[in-house]
């Protein structure tokens, strides 16, 4: 998977995603929440690659606030989905802070990301283990067969020439892991994504997460392409590379860790190799385009600006 550079953009402008220039429409705050004019708007399928979509991703989400908080973030990240509109969402898990109760998720999350519930897949993060009425008894209730298609938090799904993947990495027990590997097995897609909470690589304060290591090996082995996190809550993209850290920009999976959908920053405490860019105090959205053949991404912040382009990707 040779990734091809992009070439740069200026961040006060995304004509990728419709941000429009000076002039052409209002960008303002109101009431902690991003808003747009309609004025100008590109559409954002005009203009598609063969079998083209676009997916929104992004982990560590909810905090205890309303956008009654000028500080509170994920009004302003769901103002970005909202803008965006992409054909559907991958969270990365810790949706609701800080014990992911019904009772949270019906008051915060509900109120902003909760807008987009039927469009989106989700996954469970560690705070959803954390409900004192018992572990994910209040995300389970909240999404219900949203994130149990199966009666199970994991499960995997298609669109257009991609095979997408959701695991529950708090528990990666040895029946979980069957189901992946024969479902890895089983599909015909030409392009895999698979996404859990646990980043087996991050320069953050949680580290590398060894749990999800033996996924890693399925999906290097199949030539999977992508691999999505949270956990860390900061963004963070790798090259191409193996389950072992080596770089290997011909069978080597990319990594994007995408934990700053509204939760407190964390920082940066030892850069790992392969690494290619991390940001932290940012908060924002990633726009995943995807093709009949490839991938890119940008990550966008809640003052509407592209903090972070990746490269073009091939699939393997």
């Amino acid at each position: 998977m040779t990734p091809t550079p992009r070439a740069k953009k200026p961040l006060h402008k995304n004509p990728r995603i419709g941000i429009p220039a000076a002039g052409a429409a209002a960008l303002a705050l109101a009431g902690g929440v991003l808003m747009w004019s309609p004025a100008g708007r590109a559409d954002a399928t005009t203009d598609r690659a063969a079998g083209a979509f676009t997916v929104v991703a992004a982990g560590d989400i909810a905090e205890q606030c309303t956008a009654d908080d000028s500080d509170c973030e994920h009004p302003k990240t769901a103002a970005l989905v909202k803008k965006i509109n992409p054909k559907f969402i991958m969270t990365m898990g810790d949706n609701q802070y800080d014990d992911a109760r019904l009772k949270d998720f019906t008051r915060y999350y509900d109120k902003t990301w909760g807008v987009f519930k039927n469009k989106t897949h989700p996954i469970p993060g560690n705070h959803e283990t954390y409900d004192p009425d018992g572990e994910f008894k209040g995300y389970k209730a909240y999404f219900g067969d949203i994130a149990y298609p199966k009666g199970k938090p994991y499960y995997s799904y298609d669109e257009g020439n991609w095979h997408f993947i959701a695991l529950d990495t708090n528990n990666l027990n040895s029946a979980q892991l069957k189901w992946f590997k024969d479902d890895l097995k089983a599909t015909s897609k030409k392009c895999v994504a698979t996404y859990f909470h646990h980043p087996l690589f991050s320069s953050g304060e949680h580290g590398n997460e060894p749990v999800s290591r033996p996924v890693w090996k399925a999906l290097y082995d199949a030539k999977a392409e992508l691999v999505l996190n949270g956990h860390d809550h900061h963004y963070e993209r790798f090259a191409p590379q193996t389950p072992d850290g080596k770089r290997d920009d011909k069978n080597g999976i990319v990594e994007l860790l995408g934990g700053m959908g509204g939760a407190n920053p964390y920082k940066i405490e030892e850069v790992q190799p392969n690494s290619e860019k991390r940001l932290t105090d940012t908060f924002g959205v990633v726009k995943i385009d995807f093709t009949d053949t490839g991938f890119s991404w940008d990550l966008v912040g809640t003052d509407g600006k592209t903090k972070d382009s990746s490269p073009s990707y091939t699939c393997h």
